[in-house]
Order: C-alpha cells, then structure tokens, then sequence
C-alpha cells in the first residue's frame, strides 16, 4: 500500500510522462517542488517497490504496475471531485483541493460506492477521463477550441486546464462543459477567436483559453 506521499509521486509521474513515458529528473522535483536529493530518495523507493524503472543519469519510467497504482489514484480523485460536484453542489472550480484530500483513503468499498451512486460517471467534472477499477483509461479523442475554423460548430468536452483561476474565468463567461460553440471570426493578428453559445451572441476569447478548451465536431 503506497503512503500519501508515494501516491503524491506517482500521480506527478503519470501526469509528467512524455509520449515514450519518460520523466526527467529534475521536472519532477520541479513539479513536487522538492531538491534534487529529496526526489532522487523517492525515485530510489519507487523502484524498490516495483513501480519505477531507474537508472542514473538518465530519465525514470513507470512501470506497468506503477502507471496501474497511479491510474488508481487518479481514478479516486476524479471520482470524489465528481461527486462533489454532482451530489453536493459544489462548483467545478472548488472541488480540487478537496480531492487531493480525500484520494489518500484506502478504501476500496468507499468509492465503489460513490461510483455506484452517481451511476458510474466516465469523466470528471472537466472533462478529465475517470480510470476503472482495474487502472485502464479510456482515450478520448478532442482538439482544441484554437484549431477550429470560422464557421464550425463544436460540443465543449473537457478542459487542459483546470485551475481554479481558469475555472472561474469560464463561470465570468458562463462557459461550461456540453455547451454548443459556433466560431464566428478569428483574429489573423492574435489568432483569438470570436464565438457564439447559449445567451451569448458574440465573445471574444484569446489564443491562450482556446488552447486550453478541448471540443468535438458536432454532428
């Protein structure tokens, strides 16, 4: 059983990993905002326990059973946040730090039930896919609001980002996920985009937001 801090690891690890599941070093004590001697400890415990492949000098892989106990955590936070939002009214821009709380209980039972009683969500409330039990994720295929043309319409599915600044930039817009997005002009200057939604006819958004909302083609 992963300690808290171990998960902590873990979840950096998986969300850090290049295309070739890769991780330098140094980014993760970046992300843990730890020394170089701190991450290296913990890199040096992950592989004793048979999650992490290390070899100095050069970048650390999860393994197969690494990547599982990371889904798995990953899986209890998306989870929780999901049931805040769903079953006790919480904003999506509230939810995470909440989350990172309530991901280290060890048991099983407990968000089994949760599952069951939201009728087995497969995303969060951003969008972000939902592990199942057994770890395995679901790929989704999205692309961002940013490579769009003028005149498409597209479905708001998920979020690159979903920090609490961001999240609450989207309530000042009244933008959120499911909703239909028509993209009127781009900007050849910025490339920032005007769109139409629900009660809002023309809205400007920069480069930077479409990058960070993910939609699907419509129809």
């Amino acid at each position: 059983m992963a300690s808290q801090t171990e998960e902590n690891y873990l979840k950096s690890l998986f969300n850090l990993a290049n295309e070739a599941g890769e991780v330098n070093i140094s980014e993760l004590a970046h992300q843990m905002q730890v020394s170089m001697p701190t991450v290296n400890s913990m890199v040096k415990t992950l592989q004793k326990n048979g999650w992490l492949i290390y070899e100095k000098y050069k970048p650390v892989t999860l393994t197969s059973e690494g990547k599982k106990e990371a889904a798995l955590v990953i899986r209890k936070h998306r989870l929780t946040e999901m049931f805040l939002v769903k079953k006790m009214g919480f904003g999506w821009e509230e939810v995470h730090e909440i989350a990172e709380q309530i991901e280290h209980i060890h048991s099983p039972k407990f968000f089994e039930r949760m599952d069951e009683m939201m009728g087995h969500p497969t995303v969060d409330p951003h969008g972000s896919p939902i592990p199942d039990k057994m770890g395995r994720i679901q790929e989704v295929s999205y692309f961002t609001l940013s490579k769009c043309k003028t005149g498409q319409i597209v479905n708001l599915a998920a979020l690159t980002n979903s920090s609490t600044e961001f999240l609450e930039f989207l309530n000042s817009r009244e933008l959120r996920l499911g909703i239909e997005l028509q993209v009127i002009s781009i900007e050849p200057y910025d490339q920032s985009m005007v769109v139409s939604f629900e009660g809002h006819p023309s809205e400007t958004l920069s480069e930077k937001v479409c990058d960070r909302l993910l939609v699907r083609l419509v129809g």
